[in-house]
């Protein structure tokens, strides 16, 4: 029993932060730098991000974005998830806990890297009504329809799962604004009703669309390349991702929610996984460290 336990542990750690250590060698630099950081203890941010919902949440928000055909346009001609599905989880995983955890600097400075990233994701796509239209990463309907479902599927994900958010639900979405901002969001939300509003109007404009293209992603997402022992507690929490999905936007994916009581199956299964790596992160620890530093010196 142990031994399994012990490689559950690993394999967790490997896929979530692409080191079995669970310490990549990007969350040193968090350790470094010479402020607290856009957020800090006790805020929001921190509160969202250092819990266990965000796997459920990774989930929610992956697949609402294959919802608008301009970004599954960008993911399905320039992503490589198919063949480094672990890959590209790392490099958001990265991106966020730096942003969350980090200083400013660090935190500007990866944005700055997403941003590089994006300035060559260039294409065309259909629309909604079967329109060729040109795409930009960087185009900022797309910046704002990307930032809008995670916020969403964070703040919804640890509403349900989680535990109290400093500030509430519109702290936290004021909160991570500024993220938005960093990778170049135009007029991001900073209310949990705003956030609803400019989600809504992304429907109601007739935007979204489902074809081939998104059911082959949630195909993908609903069956990722993980170990067989994980999957079990993996679609616990697919189905829980699901289940927290509002039923016009679970029609536009094509699934259906569960009969069974996955929503509570899926506390079960991220209690289990607190378990196993603990209730703190080696980043949010670096974090800590860092300004504990900065105290001392001060």
């Amino acid at each position: 029993m142990g031994r399994f336990v012990d490689s559950w542990r690993s394999h967790l750690l490997v896929t979530f932060s692409g080191n079995g250590e669970g310490r990549p060698q990007w969350v040193d630099r968090i350790e470094l730098g010479d402020d607290v950081g856009f957020f800090g203890p006790g805020s929001a941010a921190w509160a969202v991000h250092g819990g266990m919902a965000t796997m459920v949440a990774g989930i929610r928000a992956l697949l609402m974005q294959t919802l608008h055909p301009g970004a599954m346009a960008g993911v399905h001609d320039w992503s490589r998830y198919k063949e480094d599905p672990l890959g590209r989880l790392s490099g958001t995983i990265q991106w966020l806990v730096t942003v969350t955890f980090g200083d400013t600097a660090l935190a500007e400075n990866e944005s700055s890297r997403v941003g590089r990233f994006h300035d060559r994701v260039t294409g065309t796509y259909r629309d909604a009504q079967g329109i060729e239209r040109p795409y930009a990463a960087g185009d900022p309907d797309l910046l704002a329809w990307v930032h809008i479902v995670f916020t969403d599927a964070f703040l919804q994900s640890h509403t349900i799962w989680g535990g109290p958010i400093p500030g509430g639900a519109d702290g936290y979405v004021c909160e991570w604004a500024k993220a938005g901002e960093l990778v170049g969001v135009r007029n991001p939300p900073r209310s949990r009703l705003e956030l609803q509003r400019q989600l809504d109007a992304f429907r109601d404009a007739g935007i979204l669309k489902s074809d081939e293209r998104v059911a082959e992603a949630v195909r993908f997402i609903r069956n990722p390349p993980l170990r067989p022992a994980m999957m079990p507690f993996y679609r616990v929490m697919f189905a829980g991702a699901v289940a927290s999905i509002p039923r016009e936007y679970r029609d536009l994916l094509g699934v259906r929610r569960s009969m069974l009581p996955v929503v509570w199956g899926t506390g079960a299964v991220l209690g289990l996984v607190r378990f196993l790596l603990g209730r703190s992160s080696t980043s949010e620890d670096a974090a800590r460290a860092r300004i504990a530093r900065l105290g001392a010196a001060a």
